[in-house]
């Protein structure tokens, strides 16, 4: 995978354990299933591992939790704007259980926009955020936070294991596909409607800052955090987004 961002192959660069910086986008469907320890401890551990010899920032969702939330206040008459807001909230509170878990590995506050975050990069910690505005999920914020702080690579990890050509859950025929471009994963996602709490393996405007931005890019299943040490390791999993 080239990154015309970097000007390097990505894959020869994870083997030369050369110091990387990435932004990982964690669903909240695959760190917050439901409100247990145990994949914020397996996340946390994972992450340290990772952050001995790599700048990281983690970008949180708000998971079922927050899909939860979102449709009682919709059910009241709430606005898609402050269903948005209600998202962000609990991405936030999932950022900071994943801090408690990371303990010292982490910086302690959490950005609440992307020069907080590039700020707090200074710290050596691992950084770790939730939403910044309505109107924006969680992998829009990832992707435009790589954008912003020029990472080598960013990761999402969805409960999905890559980009299908359909919704899988709905569509059996649907196809994984390996590898796939920018122009094509927008032509994929535009047909998700994009409201409050919506569930995709990423949405249109992340593809988009993905398409405008160069920014190599990866989908894995999340749902094993240690998914993560292949995806650094320069194995090819999920699907690879290549310009």
């Amino acid at each position: 995978m080239f990154s015309k961002q970097t000007g390097i192959d990505l894959y020869s660069f994870f083997s030369n354990d050369t110091l990387m910086k990435a932004v990982i986008s964690v669903g909240g469907s695959v760190i917050a299933p439901t409100l247990s320890q145990e994949k914020f401890v397996e996340y946390a551990e994972v992450i340290k591992e990772l952050a001995k010899e790599n700048t990281l920032l983690i970008v949180t969702g708000g998971g079922k939790a927050a899909r939860d939330y979102i449709r009682a206040a919709r059910s009241m008459g709430a606005s898609e704007a402050v269903c948005d807001l209600i998202g962000i909230a609990l991405s936030r509170v999932n950022a900071r259980l994943l801090i408690s878990a990371l303990s010292s590995a982490a910086f302690q506050d959490i950005p609440h926009d992307y020069r907080e975050a590039e700020t707090a990069m200074s710290s050596r910690k691992v950084v770790v955020m939730g939403g910044v505005a309505p109107g924006q999920t969680t992998d829009a914020v990832s992707a435009i936070l790589s954008e912003y702080v020029q990472t080598d690579l960013l990761v999402i990890a969805t409960s999905v294991d890559g980009v299908y050509t359909a919704d899988p859950y709905i569509n059996k025929s649907a196809v994984k596909l390996d590898e796939v471009t920018p122009g094509e994963l927008v032509k994929i996602v535009m047909s998700e409607e994009m409201k409050a709490g919506a569930k995709t393996v990423i949405d249109p405007l992340a593809a988009k800052i993905i398409e405008r931005s160069k920014i190599s890019a990866v989908v894995v299943d999340g749902r094993e955090p240690r998914i993560l040490l292949d995806v650094i390791a320069g194995k090819r999993v999920g699907t690879r987004i290549v310009h």
